[in-house]
């Protein structure tokens, strides 16, 4: 028996090595070794199709997958727009009212319209998919599916025949009016309304056409829009088309590199719109249709996502330019090599960090963020205040990086008030403004990012963050309204000036000098958990320096949305990343035209300054120059001096990466940038196998403990046998 146990103990450490992986490995045993990424998401993407995505969950997916006109170079800074699947960037030309052209230096008044012709690669060919598929005579084999024939189709891959086909300008073309479908809400068709000629009247049109079918109990049939035309856009051949746009907008070509305006053939809208294939979830929003790097193998949100190499894709290569330091950096080294080159990316749903953070350790993880519960474990500060990575990261060869998002967030006053916003007359709006500026100086966000983002950010100055043009640095880029320079950095303006400003406006140490009671202020936010008590006691605390009271009223996102929407908060928070990488693209945040209330802009705040509204009508068509600059400078003056935001800060993102990733450069405009990374998958089966040893001794020497105590119970037990058995 004893000889059995000990057997038994000394084979485990061998069954434990046997087929070559780890015994903790969360992966088939048949990727072992694969040119795998491995990734994980927290929240489950609602949107893959481009029409509607506007997540950076969703982007994840999609960028890899649809391929729009133009792309951002990957190394370069500031952020480049290069070609996609165009052959080039378009140049705008210019026609007055007339439709006479017009020289490319026009003043911006005489343009009426802009036409951007756009032609696309030859060869480029859609993934491998059903929509696509033909029978021996050429017809469609799956698009006139009838209730029996999809009797036994539940997932894309019941269908069996697969096929393609070359990409051409008319695919364009078609999602591009697919941004005026009525059954598909897309966030940008009231934006883009007002730029491509007649996308308002088609979605018009189409609304018409849709109630029609839903009237005649065809609510559900497929709506083909090539039998509609759509003004604004023409496909001049197979390989050209042209937008026409409403007066100037040069921030359009930035729309061309995002996924609203990639190619959807008209034969993947034909496949999925059929009647019954949306209750079961065979849409083109579970299922993209692209010609990118990638193609989407494996959709369950709920465990998995699965990225694999689209066998079609037309190739292109790795960068051989870039900055000057990413040369010395390895970033150069794949100059001019075939994309991409991951054959495969994992993406498992991880609702929780530390398991996340566990796995990441582990190697099952490539890259990691950091959280504020594990950030001393894995960042400290060097003598010269420089984030590096502790010495238990540095043994496992792991790297950090730093960047500081092209991201704002802040807190916001609601202009309509009449305690923060002011009323009518001159003398109120005045109050209210020295209201503003005294609690601008007084909620210290450099406390804040110390105490909850462990320093991860910039205190803001301005909308605009660093990387956009328009963002000024050192001593001509501070807010001279709250902060001095100390010849070396900003320095926030004493807690007596806020107090003075307060007074100035009529609440002296918090009361209001005309009724005698103290000054209450509302802040709005959405409903948090407990963990969000201390940061909004926070505060309450910096409110609470120059005696102003500040009630919390949390509510749930919906109900936010819906105060913002009509007006009636006083105090909020909120952020904005940018779409693109064009001051245009913040400072609209406060333009009066995009007033929340009044047109349901972006303007949360509903801010409205003649002066500020004239220069940004100015300076939103314009080049960026001396002249933009100068006038970029003077909208942030007032901005400053009106306080209709407390300016917040830029958060810095942190990432850690395991030795094995490479090409990594993070972009925060570009998201299409999975085809860039390389894996060394040896490296990575090597660390892993010597990070995840099972340690077998605690278990064998338990056993022998265990064995030495039963040991002589055992052997009494025995010899009371034996003793019995004797006649």
């Amino acid at each position: 028996m004893k000889a059995n146990i000990l057997r038994s103990l000394l084979a485990l450490p061998l069954l434990a090595g046997c087929g070559g992986s780890t015994w903790n490995n969360p992966y088939p045993a048949s990727d072992a070794g694969g040119n795998i990424l491995y990734s994980s998401f927290a929240e489950r993407p609602k949107h893959l199709d481009p029409v509607q995505s506007y997540s950076s969950n969703e982007i994840t997916f999609t960028a890899q997958i649809y391929e729009p006109p133009l792309q951002y170079h990957y190394l370069k800074r500031p952020y480049t727009l290069i070609p996609g699947v165009a052959e080039q960037v378009p140049q705008p030309r210019y026609f007055d009212a007339r439709g006479r052209p017009l020289p490319a230096d026009a003043a911006a008044a005489d343009i009426a319209h802009t036409v951007y012709e756009i032609r696309i690669r030859r060869g480029i060919k859609y993934q491998p998919h059903p929509a696509f598929a033909r029978d021996a005579g050429g017809k469609f084999s799956y698009h006139s599916l009838g209730e029996r024939d999809l009797a036994d189709k539940n997932v894309l891959a019941d269908f069996p025949a697969l096929g393609t086909r070359e990409l051409k300008a008319r695919d364009f073309e078609y999602q591009i009016k697919r941004l005026a479908h009525p059954r598909l809400h897309s966030p940008i068709l009231g934006l883009m309304a007002d730029y491509i000629v007649g996308l308002k009247e088609y979605a018009d049109q189409l609304k018409r056409v849709n109630d029609e079918l839903a009237k005649n109990g065809s609510g559900d049939a497929w709506l083909d829009l090539s039998r509609y035309p759509l003004s604004g856009v023409e496909v001049v051949d197979d390989y050209t088309y042209r937008i026409k746009l409403k007066g100037r907008y040069p921030q359009f070509l930035y729309w061309l590199a995002m996924p609203f305006f990639a190619p959807v053939p008209l034969e993947a809208d034909r496949f999925f719109g059929q009647p019954g294939m949306a209750k079961k979830n065979l849409t083109l929003d579970w299922y993209p249709v692209g010609t990118g790097p990638y193609m989407l193998t494996e959709n369950n949100p709920n465990r998995v996502m699965v990225l694999e190499r689209n066998p079609n894709f037309h190739g292109e290569t790795y960068p051989g330019e870039g900055e000057p330091d990413d040369a010395g950096a390895g970033l150069l080294a794949a100059a001019g090599k075939p994309l991409p080159f991951i054959d495969k990316a994992v993406f498992t749903l991880e609702k929780e960090g530390i398991p996340r953070w566990n796995k990441f350790l582990q190697g099952y993880y490539d890259a990691s963020g950091i959280g504020s519960d594990t950030f001393d474990q894995a960042v400290r500060f060097a003598s010269e205040g420089e984030a590096v990575v502790t010495e238990s990261m540095q043994k496992q060869g792991i790297r950090l990086s730093t960047t500081v998002a092209v991201s704002t967030f802040y807190m916001g006053f609601n202009m309509l008030d009449p305690v923060v916003g002011g009323g009518q007359d001159e003398r109120s709006r005045e109050r209210a403004r020295k209201l503003r500026q005294a609690i601008s100086i007084a909620v210290d966000y450099e406390e804040y990012l110390s105490i909850f983002q462990n320093g991860r950010g910039i205190p803001a100055q301005s909308p605009l963050p660093p990387g956009i043009f328009g963002f000024r640095d050192g001593k001509e880029g501070i807010n001279p309204v709250v902060y001095d320079w100390d010849g070396r950095q900003p320095k926030r303006k004493p807690i007596e000036a806020a107090k003075q400003l307060l007074a100035e406006a009529g609440y002296p140490n918090g009361i209001d000098g005309k009724t005698g009671t103290p000054l209450v202020l509302y802040f709005d936010v959405t409903a948090r958990g407990a963990e969000a008590k201390s940061t909004l006691d926070w505060y309450q605390n910096q409110f609470a320096k120059i005696n102003v009271q500040l009630q919390v009223r949390p509510t749930d996102y919906n109900r936010f949305q819906d105060k913002i929407r009509k007006g009636n908060a006083q105090i909020y928070e909120w952020g904005w990343h940018a779409d693109y990488p064009d001051p245009e693209n913040f400072l609209f945040l406060l333009h009066g035209a995009q007033s929340k209330v009044k047109t349901q802009g972006e303007n949360a705040s509903n801010y409205a300054s003649p002066e500020f509204d004239r220069l940004f009508e100015q300076m939103k068509s314009m080049p960026n120059s001396a002249e933009r600059q100068a006038i970029i400078d003077r909208m942030i003056d007032v901005l400053r001096l009106d306080a209709p935001w407390l300016w917040g800060f830029h958060p810095r993102d942190y990432a850690l990466y395991h030795a094995w990733f490479g090409n990594l450069k993070p972009n925060k405009i570009a998201y299409n940038t999975l085809k860039y990374q390389r894996i060394d998958s040896a490296l990575r089966e090597q660390q892993r196998r010597g990070w995840n040893q099972p340690l077998w001794w605690p278990l064998v020497l338990g056993a022998l403990v265990l064995i030495a105590f039963a040991l002589p119970a055992v052997v009494a037990w025995r010899r009371r046998e034996r003793g019995t058995a004797q006649p």
